[in-house]
């Protein structure tokens, strides 16, 4: 690991500014990816700021919705009783995430953040635009089992990891930030980008922001939700293919529904065709079915993760099945 500056902030003005002084600096919370990628040469950051001594770790209910500071431990926002109780699909999506261990150093601002698990983007002898921009994408013709179906551009097939961001995306959640030009939100949807030909971005903000929170507006999925993660083992392990389903139910008839994707784009994948698809029809299986199908429109395969053309229907049908049973 290359030697670095090591700083810790108290003041939330300090710790941006020394980020803009500085292009080679990064912020750190639970660092339990940051450290990772500097121990493989991946990231290469001369100075960390280590902002744990913000106070910026609250889960506050606001008017019309719940604010969660971004230094929230993803165990503390998965165990909270009003994220529990006002949006269980978070605290699902949350359980689902690596290994308890991790969700107690980790933070929901550096969740959002994390970057790609692929094995290319991980191994420096190998090419990767993400890591690297112009050395080429290895992953392309190589070993993609792990890859996208949805968003991908010939520079870049891999996927975002993150499990908590799949339910944020659903849920309609926007991100407050505030960086060295003041403080802005938005939507969570427009947080994480396509790869296209700059892979090497995975966010839309802007340099030296710092996310400073998330808010969920308030729902009517309370009740009938579910979070579906297939993996290859029980726990630390990321998503082969996750589907994030929450339904309101009058009856048998959905009155509105939400779905998202984890595991099959550059970014939490957003299924808002499939969601109108549903809306006025019975909670039935044919139902989930034309919703899937409707969600795997534009859906292409590499050579190693054809698996997820089927894969990716099922899963959405189980999950809605299992939300619209859930008590």
């Amino acid at each position: 690991m290359n030697q670095f500056q090591y700083v810790r902030p108290t003041k939330q003005n300090a710790a941006i500014d020394a980020r803009a002084k500085d292009a080679n600096a990064q912020f750190i919370a639970g660092g339990t990816n940051l450290l990772d990628l500097m121990k493989r040469g991946v990231m290469t950051p001369q100075k960390l700021i280590d902002i744990n001594k913000l106070p910026l770790d609250k889960i506050e209910k606001q008017s019309g919705s719940l604010r969660i500071g971004a230094l929230a431990l993803n165990s503390t926002v998965s165990e909270d009783k009003q994220v529990l109780a006002q949006h269980p699909l978070l605290a699902q999506a949350l359980s689902a995430g690596a290994s308890a261990q991790l969700r107690n150093m980790a933070t929901v601002g550096g969740n959002m953040l994390q970057r790609t698990r692929c094995h290319y983007f991980y191994d420096t002898a190998l090419p990767c635009n993400k890591r690297e921009p112009g050395s080429g994408c290895g992953a392309l013709e190589g070993i993609n089992r792990m890859h996208a179906i949805f968003g991908f551009s010939d520079k870049c097939i891999a996927v975002h990891p993150s499990d908590m961001s799949v339910a944020l995306v659903a849920l309609d959640a926007a991100v407050l930030v505030s960086g060295p030009k003041g403080d802005r939100r938005l939507a969570f949807a427009d947080l994480h980008r396509l790869p296209g030909d700059t892979p090497e971005k995975d966010t839309n903000l802007e340099p030296g922001e710092l996310i400073t929170a998330v808010e969920i507006p308030d729902s009517p999925f309370t009740k009938n939700v579910h979070y579906l993660k297939v993996r290859e083992r029980a726990s630390y392990a990321f998503a082969l293919l996750s589907v994030a389903a929450a339904v309101s139910l009058d009856g048998n008839t959905i009155k509105d529904a939400r779905l998202a994707m984890g595991g099959v784009a550059h970014k939490p994948w957003r299924l808002v065709e499939a969601e109108k698809s549903l809306i006025g029809k019975p909670a039935t299986e044919a139902t989930f079915r034309q919703a899937a199908e409707i969600a795997m429109q534009g859906a292409k395969a590499f050579k190693h993760n054809a698996y997820k053309l089927k894969m990716g229907p099922n899963a959405i049908v189980q999950a809605l099945k299992n939300a619209t049973a859930a008590s």
